[in-house]
């Protein structure tokens, strides 16, 4: 299974985030299939390629909670969920 997660890099005591594709069994900053983001806590900056997260999400990928409520707070889930609704109602008309 695939996840959405932060990978922690940065100094000590000062921790920056990317943001990444991981297979679920893979160390938090261990191997990954995807970087598509960064996050930095310090000064509130989320930066995510939207067509990369929304790319894996369409491919069944599992956000974490705090990845999802960044995503969420850049718009992307609204996306994500304004897509899938059309493509689930294009289904059922016909």
């Amino acid at each position: 299974m695939v996840k959405l997660r932060l990978k922690r890099v940065g100094k000590k005591h000062y921790p920056v985030y990317r943001i990444v594709a991981a297979d679920a069994r893979a160390p938090r900053d261990g191997r990954f299939i995807e970087e598509f983001g960064t996050y930095n806590p310090h000064i509130k900056e989320v930066k995510i390629n939207q067509e990369k997260a929304l790319k894996w999400l369409n491919d069944g990928a599992i956000a974490t909670d705090t990845v999802k409520n960044l995503m969420s707070q850049e718009g992307i889930l609204k996306i994500f969920h304004d897509s899938k609704n059309k493509t689930t109602k294009k289904a059922a008309k016909k």
